[in-house]
């Protein structure tokens, strides 16, 4: 993209085409100043197609089942880089998962798409944080497999943003709320305090991503007359979401603004 006045959500489709990570993060990342300047405009209207496959991917990493991606020891170098790779894959997955949320649906309020630039750009910085760490590892991104899960249930909600806000940040996403203390603290045991530095970076800003997935599945369900429980679980049926198991983090989950009923349904 040039550096003249660009329409958002043409821009956010022309990132998440993009192959190349590091090329996408740091393009993302300049389309945030862009509209912060107020150098970028907003068509909430256009009715949008992309004419190259998205999400745009590099060659590298391989891209397996999630039951193919080996489990390696922490205690190894190379085992340690592993999970660093993992947490690369997932928040490259993350800046697609924005840009998508932006492009694809129209007709929302503005501040539904700054809110998931805002996210686009978080997820980006996290990347490039996490790369560079595994970069001063030895290792690159695309030097281990991945998978594609998060991507996967996108796909499934691609025709319904009320879809999209329920089962990507509210149920993929906030599982990372859960999983994150644990993995800072296998880091940080084995002497890796730069990751865990990065981590909490993460779960800070993760818990704002969450929230804002809540803040707009709460305004369709008002706007469509619907019970936000109930619509839950009637779409995790539908598009097949993954059952959620514990143990839960209660404290972020409500500060990321789930409601009680919400975290007792999940507790059942």
């Amino acid at each position: 993209m040039n550096n003249q006045a660009t329409e958002l959500r043409q821009a956010a489709l022309f990132w998440l085409a993009e192959p190349d990570a590091a090329r996408k993060a740091e393009g993302v990342r300049r389309l945030a100043e862009s509209w912060r300047a107020g150098q970028s405009v907003l068509d909430s209207q256009a009715d949008l197609a992309g004419s190259q496959p998205i999400p745009g991917h590099p060659d590298k990493p391989e891209l397996v089942s999630p039951l193919l991606v080996k489990r390696r020891s922490m205690n190894t170098p190379e085992g340690r880089a592993a999970l660093i790779h993992a947490l690369v894959h997932i928040e490259f997955n993350a800046i697609n998962l924005a840009l998508d949320a932006i492009w694809r649906f129209a007709g929302m309020p503005c501040d539904y798409y700054a809110d998931w630039l805002q996210v686009a750009d978080e997820e980006a910085l996290h990347f490039s944080l996490l790369s560079g760490h595994l970069q001063g590892l030895g290792y690159a991104y695309g030097d281990f497999p991945g998978h594609s899960s998060l991507w996967e249930m996108a796909d499934k909600t691609r025709h319904d943003v009320l879809a999209r806000m329920a089962l990507v940040p509210r149920t993929m996403e906030a599982r990372g709320l859960d999983a994150v203390p644990s993995v800072r603290a296998k880091l940080a045991q084995v002497g890796d305090t730069a990751a865990a530095a990065i981590l909490d970076i993460i779960l800070r800003d993760e818990i704002g991503h969450v929230a804002i997935g809540n803040r707009w599945y709460g305004f369709l369900c008002e706007q469509r007359d619907l019970e936000p429980l109930e619509t839950y679980a009637r779409l995790a049926v539908e598009h097949a979401a993954p059952a959620l198991r514990g143990p839960f983090n209660l404290s972020a989950r409500r500060e990321a603004g789930f409601s009680e009923a919400e975290l007792s349904a999940l507790m059942k």
